[in-house]
């Protein structure tokens, strides 16, 4: 089987180049012709030597991820669904504004943390993608995209890990992804414009610190591990006062000053002024000294089997005037491509069941429905 060149990032291709007896220089010039140019065909990269390529046509290809279905937003976002075979797909959200262009890519069919708010993690939990998986979004929608808008220079400037999955638990194939992104000879993006965003994986938090420090967004979503039990089931192995510890030590080595805390405005569920109070107590007692963040509150986007509804936006800016009087960055997500299902909670591509979620969520309803019947039941024959 011949190695999908898209798995490695610089490091990985100048150690396979070197068992096809090449220098590292031909590693990079390999590079930047696989993710400055998006070449798909060896013969096209006419700086190599004629006898590399004829190696690389025996030992290697080029294989992105294939399109299923392509929709664009009446706000210019556009959403591709991919293939990732065994009848798995995931998304991919190109979000176009004035002085940036911003991809969310996907980093597993499905997402096993099932966060209640979320229609991904309702379909439960598929499949790690590779690296080639993870990075062939890119490389197909920085191209794609450049083709299209007639553009030679970079579009894409700013990528988001917040797609399908949780990344942290995909690390192996996280981290050279991670590191292709950054590479000067492949995208040359920021540490400052990638961010991962995480659940709160705490072992993993102090790894990405160490390996690859770039920025990044904790999905919050509650300022009580009880709630955040609920909303959040990964607090269960994690709870706050841990992931917190865990923010704090990862700014010593982050790209920004501070973290970015996510907050799905649920109603009636999360986003009560007790709970921003709460949250302003969390932020000044149990975050330690020295630490900062930035609270971006994000309007819910229903889908039906959440059994949740969308915060109305004048409890969404009570909530966030708040915070920002007690001298917290809190600013509100502008909701983008929410007309093709692209917008944040939204993703769900085509992955298969294979966690039961939709089975034990129904099982806990009866339960819930027969508990009351019985507690209603004793009340009367008292």
């Amino acid at each position: 089987m011949t190695a999908n060149l898209l798995d490695y990032d610089l490091e990985g291709l100048a150690l396979f180049c070197e068992r096809l007896g090449e220098k590292r220089y031909r590693a990079v010039q390999l590079f930047r012709w696989i993710h400055q140019k998006g070449a798909v065909c060896f013969d096209d990269m006419t700086d190599l030597a004629k006898s590399l390529r004829e190696k690389l046509a025996t030992t290697a290809h080029l294989s992105g991820l294939p399109v299923i279905s392509q929709h664009l937003s009446k706000d210019g976002t556009i959403k591709w669904l991919f293939d990732v075979g065994g009848g798995d797909a995931v998304e991919t959200v190109f979000i176009p504004e004035d002085d940036r262009g911003t991809l969310c890519i996907s980093s597993q069919a499905g997402c096993a943390v099932g966060c209640r708010f979320c229609s991904t993690g309702h379909q439960g939990f598929s499949r790690n993608l590779s690296t080639a998986e993870i990075l062939g979004q890119l490389w197909f929608a920085e191209h794609f995209l450049r083709k299209h808008l007639h553009q030679s220079e970079r579009v894409i400037s700013n990528v988001v890990m917040m797609g399908m999955g949780e990344p942290l638990q995909n690390y192996a194939a996280l981290l050279p992804a991670l590191r292709v992104m950054l590479d000067d000879h492949g995208y040359g993006l920021s540490r400052r414009r990638v961010t991962v965003s995480t659940s709160g994986v705490v072992p993993m938090l102090d790894r990405l610190a160490l390996d690859c420090p770039v920025a990044l967004a904790v999905s919050l979503h509650a300022p009580t591990d009880s709630l955040r039990d609920d909303l959040v089931p990964l607090n269960r192995k994690y709870p706050l006062a841990e992931l917190l510890d865990a923010c704090n030590r990862y700014l010593a080595h982050a790209p920004r000053d501070f973290i970015t805390f996510e907050y799905c405005m649920l109603d009636g569920v999360n986003d009560q002024i007790a709970h921003a109070q709460e949250l302003v107590r969390l932020v000044r007692e149990r975050a330690g000294v020295g630490f900062t963040c930035k609270f971006n509150l994000i309007p819910f986007n229903p889908f039906p089997a959440s059994g949740l509804i969308r915060s109305s936006m004048a409890q969404v800016q009570l909530f966030a005037r708040i915070l920002s009087d007690a001298g917290i960055v809190t600013t509100i997500r502008k909701t983008r491509g929410d007309d093709i299902d692209a917008a944040c909670g939204q993703l769900a591509g085509d992955v298969r069941d294979r966690t039961g979620v939709e089975e034990r969520i129904t099982r806990q309803r009866r339960i819930a429905i027969h508990h009351i019947t019985d507690v209603v039941s004793a009340d009367r024959s008292q």
